[in-house]
């Protein structure tokens, strides 16, 4: 006889089917364990699953950890509507406004024609207030803001804001008309000796200054009147001596010298330097330090390098703390050997 492939046929009348009952026909056959190593279930006497197999765990159970779901997916929450933000970010915005205005820049309006041709009538510019917490103070040639020392706005006008006009000035987009400022160009600081004498020029520590570039034209560096035009003063030290460009048109210290601190501007008194024209937007410019007051010899070097050192020395001071703090973070973070 030839061969005979036993198991050949799997069907219903297959060989190896012959005398065994169909229970039995393939053990194990629906996935069920063989062994209780992995098994969850009892031993086939206990509650059939609604599927009909006894201590199966299906694919939905282990997924859900056991648990039926009690219902649908809560829906995702809807994104808050821009109108209920609008509120918060009007908030936020004003207190950042604040918060510059008070400690970085702030802006000021040129109520009149004193800094021309540098600055004219109606100009915005923008005022550095953050430098005077460093420690740092007005230079030579810097145009400053500064509150009104001694009354030097006495008589002036005072304009009445409206309700815009307000707000606008309490977040720092435009000047407080409550707010007696100035603005004027810094000539000498502490220890200078600054004098004027016909049409001039005008010398600082005795050397003449050249002004060409920022008086105005057809004025002279210096005013021949007996109401203050022609002096000789010394600076004293926290305090500065100040005068508009606009020579023939300005009341600044020389028109003063009869108040209590003698037309100088007490350096507490300094709110800060202008550094840009803003506005309008054919009148944007830079309002840097003119050359001749870089002069050989005109600057006292030991307090200029003072000056520059301070910032940069609180800047050092205040990172060391930080560096100090992260390498011990590091090092704590690092495994002990």
């Amino acid at each position: 006889m030839g061969d005979v492939a036993v198991g050949a046929r799997s069907g219903p009348g297959g060989e190896e089917h012959r005398g065994r009952p169909d229970d039995a026909a393939a053990p194990a056959a629906d996935g069920a364990p063989a062994s209780g190593t992995d098994s969850v279930g009892d031993s086939g006497n206990g509650p059939r699953s609604e599927d009909g197999m006894s201590g199966m765990v299906t694919d939905e159970q282990h997924a859900t950890g056991d648990r039926e779901p009690d219902g649908p997916a809560p829906a995702p929450k809807k994104p808050r509507s821009f109108w209920k933000e609008l509120p918060l970010l009007i908030g936020i915005a004003l207190v950042l406004a604040l918060l510059i205005k008070t400690f970085l820049v702030q802006a000021f309006s040129i109520p009149s024609a004193s800094m021309q041709n540098t600055l004219t009538e109606g100009d915005r510019v923008l005022v550095d207030k953050l430098t005077p917490w460093f420690g740092s103070e007005p230079e030579r040639g810097e145009v400053v803001v500064f509150h009104d020392p001694a009354q030097w706005l006495a008589g002036e006008p005072t304009p009445e804001p409206n309700a815009v006009q307000t707000v606008l000035s309490w977040i720092g987009l435009m000047p407080s008309a409550d707010e007696k400022d100035l603005i004027k160009r810094v000539i000498g600081v502490g220890g200078d000796t600054v004098e004027c004498k016909g049409t001039g020029p005008l010398k600082v520590n005795g050397k003449a200054l050249n002004e060409g570039s920022y008086v105005y034209a057809g004025n002279t560096p210096c005013s021949v009147d007996d109401q203050g035009g022609q002096f000789k003063v010394k600076v004293p030290k926290g305090s500065i001596w100040v005068m508009g460009d606009h020579r023939q048109n300005s009341r600044d210290s020389r028109y003063n010298q009869a108040d209590k601190n003698g037309g100088m501007v007490p350096v507490k008194e300094v709110v800060g330097r202008a550094i840009v024209v803003a506005w309008p937007m054919n009148h944007w410019d830079t309002l840097p330090v003119p050359d001749t007051f870089d002069q050989g010899g005109l600057k006292d070097q030991s307090a200029a390098a003072a000056l520059t050192v301070a910032p940069q020395g609180l800047a050092v001071a205040g990172v060391v703390p930080v560096v100090w703090w992260r390498r011990r973070r590091r090092s704590a973070a690092e495994p002990s050997v």
